[in-house]
């Protein structure tokens, strides 16, 4: 909670972009708070305060602005730098662990007790646990009564209310109107609508964004039947309750936002989906903060320079990507893409009404299991390591999700007979969003920084690295995407 008044408030009278969602500006004349790009007059410095994130705006009893509306502000780096151990409960959060569950159990995940990660939210957030879980759901709420038209018991359910009764009362606590009168208020620049009956959301993002390296990123590993990369939009099925979906994502010309369409059949999920589909394109990034940690550096200066808004392409499951990356050890891109299409057309479930490339659900751990996989081609080797990998997941002998640090993520998959070092740095870089695992022994990595006496070793890559913490996850994505060689892994 360390924000400098004078640096917040230079960025508040400048309107500068930088700082969307990175604090928030609470006005005690008017009780509301804004996003410092908020076009209302420049309160006096006297009359404000500069909390981290909304949560701790609303706890303080200020309520959002109607003008720069809030809840849309790009995701909200304010725990950036701060303890893992809060960043990694708020990924749990936004997965909806304080949806039906409470803090107690939260923190049990976490490793620690109830009244320390409380402390740790209020030193570093500024308000509690419940209170992070209390935004999320009201915001999103927010958003849908203003973008979509969903009646107002689904946007209840979308957004983890246990009733329809509390979503009003939040709703009207929160904003100063019922969810009814909210929506006969919206502007007609607010309302998103698919004209083939899907849901659309836009998710805001911190520019710049490099969209190109991404998405191609996406289409050289495209699950056959899963997955499918058409020009810059991204396709791919999904499973939601039981339910079988189809997400789509594209840029939106001119915005700093991504354009999310989703079957109405997901809406059930649909804070979840945004959830993953955010983490999935790295949308929660500050660019901008991460080239700078690179500048000046004699390797990667210029390339971070020449591409500031790389992101890290993530995963939207774990298990699939974790499986995708066994199926790619010491084969190529191409290769790995083949086994993975052999393998959801035999193991996966067939979807409804196929069409466009998108045929099959990934299969989940338990059809995995026990599964013959060599019948796909695979060696006996690889097809045990899928298999064991599968138990220990369905068994939840091994969750893939984030409370685990990096040393704990790696050990732990390491452990499993056929993941090595380098097959579980590269999980965490993008199942779990770790910015800084560095898989040291990548050909590719070594071949980017080949000189006239040969590659360097993965030893003295990995010392090299150390220069590049915490953000060496993005080292590695800079890395691959100048030199073209992330055909190389998986």
């Amino acid at each position: 909670m360390d924000l400098d008044a004078s640096v917040c408030y230079r960025a508040l009278t400048t309107r500068d972009a930088r700082f969307d969602g990175r604090f928030f500006v609470c006005v005690r004349t008017t009780g509301v708070y804004c996003r410092p790009v908020c076009p209302a007059p420049t309160p006096k410095l006297h009359n404000v305060v500069f909390l981290p994130c909304a949560a701790a705006a609303e706890a303080a009893g200020f309520r959002p602005c109607r003008r720069c509306r809030p809840e849309t502000s790009p995701g909200a780096p304010a725990w950036n730098g701060t303890a893992a151990v809060v960043s990694r409960a708020l990924r749990l959060i936004a997965d909806g662990a304080l949806d039906e569950g409470e803090s107690e159990a939260l923190a049990a995940r976490l490793g620690l007790g109830e009244r320390q990660l409380r402390r740790l939210f209020v030193h570093h957030l500024g308000a509690s646990p419940a209170a992070v879980a209390r935004a999320r759901r009201r915001h999103f709420a927010k958003r849908l009564v203003d973008e979509t038209e969903l009646s107002m018991t689904e946007i209840a359910l979308c957004a983890g209310f246990r009733s329809i009764r509390q979503f009003n009362h939040a709703i009207r606590e929160t904003f100063g109107r019922s969810p009814s009168e909210l929506r006969r208020r919206r502007r007609s620049s607010h309302r998103q609508a698919g004209s083939d009956g899907r849901l659309v959301l836009r998710l805001a993002y911190r520019p710049p964004l490099e969209w190109r390296p991404l998405v191609e990123f996406f289409r050289r590993r495209a699950i056959p039947g899963v997955e499918a990369v058409e020009g810059e939009t991204y396709r791919r099925t999904i499973e939601c309750d039981d339910t079988a979906a189809t997400i789509e994502i594209t840029p939106v010309e001119g915005e700093p936002r991504l354009e999310l369409r989703i079957d109405r059949a997901a809406v059930g999920g649909l804070i979840r989906i945004v959830e993953r589909t955010r983490r999935m394109f790295d949308l929660n990034a500050d660019p901008l903060h991460i080239a700078a940690a690179f500048c000046g550096d004699p390797v990667l200066g210029k390339r971070v320079g020449a591409l500031p808004g790389l992101r890290v392409p993530g995963a939207w499951n774990g298990f699939e990507l974790a499986v995708r990356a066994i199926l790619g050890q010491q084969v190529t891109v191409r290769a790995a893409t083949t086994l993975a299409g052999r393998l959801v057309a035999r193991f996966g479930r067939p979807i409804e009404n196929p069409g466009r490339g998108l045929t099959h659900l990934f299969p989940p751990p338990q059809a995995l299991a026990g599964a013959d996989l060599r019948s796909i081609g695979l060696t006996a080797a690889r097809a045990e390591t899928i298999r064991g990998l599968a138990r220990a997941v369905a068994s939840g002998d091994l969750r893939l999700e984030a409370p685990l640090g990096l040393a704990e993520v790696v050990a732990r998959l390491a452990a499993l007979p056929g993941i090595g070092e380098w097959t579980a740095q590269y999980i965490a870089m993008r199942a779990f969003g770790e910015p800084d695992a560095f898989p040291a022994a990548d050909l590719g990595l070594r071949r980017s920084l080949a000189k006239g006496d040969g590659m360097p070793s993965a030893r003295a890559l990995a010392r090299l690295s150390e220069a590049w913490r915490p953000w060496r996850s993005y080292a590695v994505i800079h890395l691959w995407t100048d030199h073209h060689r992330g055909e190389q892994r998986p």
